[in-house]
């Protein structure tokens, strides 16, 4: 048997424990994605875990059954509050307290109404009980979407585009094929597989054809696919990319923003990746949440940029620079770069 891992503080548990949670992200739907560290009375780490897909095991049981009996005594670090309630598994707790776990530190309180009180159980059973380590980083990471839609009942939706550093997402043919890099797009389709749904509007699909998939970087569709969805009230094509075998496809005839949340009520987390209309239109109903930039070092040109034309027809042309450093100055980002 391995020696156990040390670590020296519980900010190192808990951040193993947020590893453990992001490893899971994106297959625990409509479960959190929970991480889950046990440290022996010595601090050493006896067991880890996090959540299984629904109906499997909880982060704390799987992380104390691998820590068998030297748990006893020890602490549980658990990136959210443990559960106390039945559902398609027991309560966490009950593990917790038959483990003979001496102090429970979590992260971030569990909001769910259900779920909620497993501190006080804990604490009626003798064991001491803490939180607030990392919180901030918890619930602002892995647990980010899952948390929002808690709060407010409804998906926590990014707003995922690509530009020029001249904030252009297209040049003047309309080619955006390729702005971002390579790794940048085997980014993006890393995050499609783990979000619960893509959404693009009519536009992009007839303008695009875009498959709307998630790929490994070998080109394969990745194992977990998310619902595309399309917004908008024009017909596509029913041979479009959008509709083929390789996910579901969920077409919603509206040019309302809430309408679409509440037909997306039962997801968690949405990408959108839709143009500027319909990001627009969700900017304008306050209902995006989070906007990833892939900002590429080129120029392209055009109206309304802040460089005027500059004589770049089509994006094979784009003039490429190359980034010489990055500062934050206030809320601003300092993008420097430099010629190729």
């Amino acid at each position: 048997m391995n020696q156990p891992q040390s670590v020296n503080s519980l900010d190192a548990a808990m951040r193993l424990a947020i590893e453990q949670s992001y490893r899971v992200k994106g297959t625990t739907y409509p479960n959190p994605p929970v991480g889950a560290v046990i440290l022996n009375p010595e601090g050493q780490v006896v067991g880890v875990g996090a959540t299984e897909p629904a109906g499997g095991e909880h982060a704390e049981v799987l992380a104390l059954r691998r820590a068998g009996g030297l748990a006893a005594g020890g602490i549980a670090v658990v990136t959210l509050e443990p559960c106390n309630h039945y559902g398609k598994t027991p309560p966490c707790v009950n593990a917790l307290i038959e483990a003979r776990v001496g102090t429970v530190i979590y992260a971030v309180p569990d909001p769910n109404a259900v779920a909620s009180g497993g501190a006080g159980r804990l604490q009626a059973a003798g064991l001491q009980v803490h939180s607030g380590v990392l919180a901030d980083q918890v619930a602002a990471g892995p647990l980010r979407e899952w948390l929002h839609k808690q709060r407010t009942g409804l998906p926590h939706v990014t707003w995922k585009y690509a530009s020029s550093i001249d904030g252009r997402s297209a040049a003047a043919d309309g080619s955006s094929q390729w702005i971002s890099s390579e790794a940048s797009r085997t980014d993006l389709h890393r995050r499609r597989a783990i979000a619960d749904a893509i959404m693009v509007g009519t536009g992009t699909v007839l303008a695009d054809d875009p498959a709307l998939t998630a790929r490994l970087p070998d080109g394969s569709l990745a194992a977990r696919q998310p619902l595309r969805v399309v917004v908008g009230m024009r017909e596509i094509p029913s041979d479009a990319k959008v509709l083929n075998d390789d996910s579901r496809t969920m077409v919603i005839r509206t040019h309302d923003p809430l309408e679409v949340m509440r037909a997306l009520a039962d997801r968690t987390d949405v990408l959108l990746e839709g143009g500027p209309t319909l990001a627009g239109a969700f900017l304008r109903a306050g209902a995006i949440n989070r906007i990833l930039a892939y900002v590429a070092p080129m120029l392209v040109g055009g109206p309304n940029t802040a460089v005027d034309d500059v004589g770049v027809p089509t994006i094979a042309r784009a003039l490429r620079w190359q980034f010489d450093g990055v500062d934050r100055t206030g809320p601003d980002l300092l993008i420097s770069l430099v010629p190729r």
